[in-house]
């Protein structure tokens, strides 16, 4: 009987860790908490280098077709946040991308993926950049699992719309946090 209960008790514990250890997850090399001068945007009074940051993934969902990779500010002073990056169409087989890949001059990207408008009001990366004195602001960095592998959206489609078609596609997502603020 003892035996039963511990082999049961063992079985639960591999379990649970197996289980556990498949949770999407979205990684950084570059990024932790904190943003820093090399992920700073480089226009409207502030001057960091504008790189993005190298990001990787792992454990995607059973049905991935494509991912999208989105960087979102919910405490812009608009009333609606700021979108700072927006990557559609990366394909399933990817699981990394390097720093400075949100350059639309570098070509950097996996091949078939469309960086598209952000709230800068152009495609590629668009760091932090919050208003000094603002405060501190949270910049969200998202990779979407999707169930298809063409968003159906342009370089030129605002975030509002590529949101609403993530929203339709996304089977499973994972997030990393980093703050930033000028005061």
């Amino acid at each position: 009987m003892v035996l039963r209960q511990l082999l049961t008790l063992c079985l639960s514990i591999t379990l649970g860790y197996t289980l556990q250890a498949q949770t999407f997850t979205l990684m950084s090399e570059d990024v932790g908490g904190q943003a820093t001068e090399k992920q700073e945007f480089n226009a409207f009074g502030c001057n960091g280098e504008n790189v993005s940051p190298q990001l990787s993934w792992e454990n995607a969902p059973e049905g991935t077709k494509s991912f999208a990779i989105t960087m979102y500010d919910p405490d812009a002073p608009t009333g609606s946040g700021f979108w700072h990056w927006v990557i559609v169409d990366i394909p399933a087989d990817a699981t990394t991308i390097p720093a400075g890949a949100g350059s639309t001059k570098k070509n950097m990207l996996p091949k078939g993926a469309l960086q598209t408008v952000t709230s800068y009001g152009a495609p590629g990366y668009g760091g932090p950049c919050p208003p000094k004195g603002h405060g501190i602001h949270e910049y969200m960095i998202t990779i979407h699992a999707l169930d298809t592998e063409q968003l159906g959206v342009k370089a030129k489609t605002n975030p509002a719309v590529v949101g609403f078609n993530l929203w339709q596609h996304t089977l499973a997502k994972a997030s990393i946090v980093m703050y930033y603020s000028r005061d």
